[in-house]
């Protein structure tokens, strides 16, 4: 019989289970909120809930403790220095989990896995702007040689000076000719 056993075995090894299970947790320390699916984030909550509730007793054992399941220093500082105060006054249930559907690629359920008392400033990666388009190249002036090795550059026309001139007419599109395949086509024979 399985009675109490509730560990939730993911299709993965023990080792790499926890492996994968305090990455998890050390990155949701870090960045406040994470995107998983919802199998793995429901695995995540009580490991997560068990650190917090570590981080609130703060003696050297507890320290030592949370260093062995997660085995990284800056998560564990992290932890107990900022995390663990946040949540001195409540009694449990340090986080949250919010279902966000499903994965386009296989429609396996995704959901977000939070801290309740998350700071308010979420780190977001600012929108980049869109670049301008090129504009077209103004024709650069051309340099006439007035002594030997000085050229000199003349000023631009206003509009006042150039002479009126009629406007060119546009000449007629070209179709284009294509070549395929090395074969030579109608219009170049």
């Amino acid at each position: 019989m399985r009675h109490q056993k509730k560990t939730i075995k993911l299709g993965r090894t023990a080792e790499h289970r926890k492996a994968l299970l305090a990455n998890q947790v050390c990155s949701l320390i870090e960045h406040q909120r994470i995107k998983t699916t919802l199998a793995k984030a429901k695995a995540v909550r009580p490991l997560a809930e068990r650190m917090v509730t570590l981080g609130k007793n703060g003696s050297i054992h507890a320290r030592r403790t949370a260093f062995a399941a997660l085995r990284q220093k800056n998560a564990v500082k992290k932890l107990f220095d900022d995390i663990a105060p946040r949540s001195a006054e409540r009694n449990g249930g340090y986080t949250r989990i919010v279902k966000l559907g499903q994965r386009k690629s296989d429609s396996a359920a995704m959901a977000f896995i939070e801290w309740v008392d998350m700071a308010e400033v979420v780190e977001e990666k600012p929108a980049e702007e869109k670049k301008a388009k090129r504009k077209e190249a103004e024709p650069k002036p051309k340099e006439k040689e007035t002594k030997v090795g000085e050229p000199s550059i003349e000023a631009p026309a206003t509009e006042e000076e150039r002479p009126a001139a009629a406007p060119e007419p546009a000449e007629e599109a070209k179709p284009k000719r294509r070549r395929w395949f090395g074969k030579k086509s109608e219009a170049e024979k």
